[in-house]
C-alpha cells in the first residue's frame, strides 16, 4: 500500500502549477458571486432602506378610497402604544407650482411634489431631516425645505429666500402662499426628497382645504421583522374603516419588482461563471491525467485497481474544491467586510446596504466544492480506462 501512497503524492503534487490554476478557477468563480451579491443585493437593500427611512416607513397606512379622516393624533398614539413601534407620523402629499425672483429674473417650476409633515414627529420617524445640506428642517408654518434639484432649477435658491407656492385645493381653486426657505435637502443617489419640497402639514391642509385629513401614516418599528404582525393587528383593530396597511415590501413593490428581476439575472450569470470554472477544472484534470500516464501505468502494472486510480483523482478534485472554496469564501468575506465598513458607493450613488447572508455564503462554497468533485469524475474515469501496457508505452 505504501507504493500507492507515494505514487499518489507524486501524482497530486508534481504538477503544482496546474493545481494552483484549478484552485484559482474555483476561487475566482466564488469571488465573482460574492462581488455581485455585495453590489447588486447591497444596492437593492439600500433602495429599500432609503424608501423606508424617507418615504414609507416599515408600515405605510393609507385609505382605500381617499384621504384618512380619522384623527392622525389618535392613530399615531395607537401605534406608539405597541412595544414594537418606535414612532409614527402623519403626512399629506400633493403637487405644486413654485416660483421665485432671483437677481431680477423669475424662475418657475410646475408639478413639483409637495409633502406636508409634522416636524416634531417626522424627525422621530424618518431620516429626511438628516439630509438637510444647508439650514434647518421645517420648523414653522411658513418655512419650506427645498430638494437640492428643485433649488437648482429655481436659479440656485438659498436658505432665507422667499418663494411662492401655488396648489389647487379640493374645490379646484388656486391657493397661493409665500414661504421662506429654511433648508436645502440632498440625499446620496437622489433617493430622498431631492425633487420634492416639504412644508408643515397643517399649512398644506389649509391650502388644500383638507382640515383634519391625512394622506398617510408612516410607522417606524424598532424591530422591522414584526412589520407583518403589527400590520395585521392594526387592520383587525379598525375593521370598519377603509384602511390599507402595507409593509415596505408591499408598498414599494412596483419600484422594486424590476430591480429584483435584474438581481436574479445577475446571480444566474454568477453561477454560469462558476460553471465555467468547473469546465476549467475538467480541462486541468485531463491535462494532469495525460501528464501522469506513466505513473498510472506503473500503478496498474504493480497491482493497483481501477478504483484506486479513480479515488486518487477524485481526492485531487476534493482538494481543489476545498482549497478553492476556502480561499474564494475568505476573499469574498474580505470584500464584503471592506464594502460594509467603508459604506461603499459609486460616483455619489447611495451607500450600499451590505449584509452577511450566511446561508448564501455557505451555499456558494458547498456548490463550488461539489462542482469541483463532479468536474473530476470524467477525467478520473478516463484515467481508469488506461491499460498498463498502453500507458507505459505511451509515456
Amino acid at each position: 500500500m505504501d507504493y500507492r501512497l507515494r505514487l499518489a503524492k507524486r501524482m497530486l503534487f508534481n504538477k503544482r502549477s496546474s493545481l494552483i490554476g484549478a484552485v484559482l478557477a474555483v476561487t475566482i468563480g466564488i469571488l465573482v458571486i460574492h462581488v455581485n451579491f455585495v453590489i447588486f443585493q447591497g444596492l437593492f437593500d439600500a433602495i429599500v432602506r432609503d424608501i423606508s427611512n424617507y418615504r414609507n416607513g416599515d408600515i405605510l397606512v393609507t385609505d382605500e378610497s381617499d384621504y384618512i379622516d380619522k384623527s392622525d393624533l389618535l392613530l399615531v398614539n395607537w401605534f406608539e402604544r405597541i412595544p414594537y413601534v418606535e414612532a409614527a407620523t402623519p403626512r399629506l402629499s400633493s403637487t405644486a407650482e413654485i416660483n421665485m425672483i432671483k437677481n431680477g429674473k423669475r424662475y418657475e417650476e410646475t408639478r413639483i411634489p409637495i409633502v406636508g409633515v409634522d416636524p416634531f414627529r417626522d424627525i422621530r420617524t424618518s431620516t429626511v431631516h438628516e439630509t438637510i445640506l444647508e439650514g434647518n428642517y421645517v420648523f414653522s408654518r411658513n418655512s419650506i425645505v427645498l430638494g437640492s434639484n428643485v433649488a437648482k432649477d429655481l436659479g440656485g435658491a438659498q436658505v432665507g429666500d422667499s418663494i411662492k407656492v401655488k396648489v389647487v385645493d379640493r374645490w379646484g381653486e388656486d391657493q397661493i402662499q409665500r414661504f421662506t426657505v429654511s433648508g436645502i435637502a440632498k440625499s446620496p443617489g437622489g433617493q430622498g426628497f431631492d425633487y420634492t419640497v416639504v412644508i408643515h402639514i397643517d399649512t398644506l391642509r389649509d391650502m388644500l382645504s383638507r382640515s383634519g385629513q391625512t394622506g398617510s401614516i408612516m410607522v417606524k418599528l424598532n424591530d422591522p421583522s414584526k412589520a407583518l404582525e403589527v400590520k395585521e393587528f392594526f387592520l383587525r383593530s379598525f375593521p370598519n374603516d377603509d384602511f390599507r396597511a402595507e409593509t415596505i415590501e408591499e408598498s414599494a413593490e412596483q419600484q422594486l419588482a424590476g430591480f429584483r428581476s435584474g438581481i436574479a439575472m445577475i446571480n444566474m450569470i454568477g453561477y454560469f461563471g462558476m460553471m465555467s470554472s468547473a469546465f476549467a477544472i475538467v480541462t486541468i484534470q485531463m491535462m494532469l491525467v495525460n501528464g501522469k500516464t506513466r505513473e498510472i501505468g506503473v500503478m496498474r502494472s504493480i497491482g493497483a485497481k481501477r478504483k484506486d486510480i479513480l479515488i486518487i483523482f477524485i481526492f485531487q478534485g476534493m482538494i481543489i474544491g476545498a482549497i478553492g472554496a476556502g480561499v474564494g469564501t475568505a476573499a469574498g468575506l474580505g470584500y464584503t467586510y471592506y464594502a460594509k465598513e467603508t459604506k461603499m458607493e459609486f460616483n455619489n450613488s447611495l451607500p450600499l446596504e451590505v449584509t452577511y447572508n450566511w446561508e448564501k455564503i455557505t451555499q456558494t462554497a458547498l456548490t463550488s466544492f461539489f462542482l469541483a468533485i463532479i468536474a473530476s469524475l470524467y477525467p478520473s474515469y478516463r484515467a481508469t480506462k488506461l491499460l498498463p501496457v498502453e500507458a507505459m508505452r505511451t509515456a
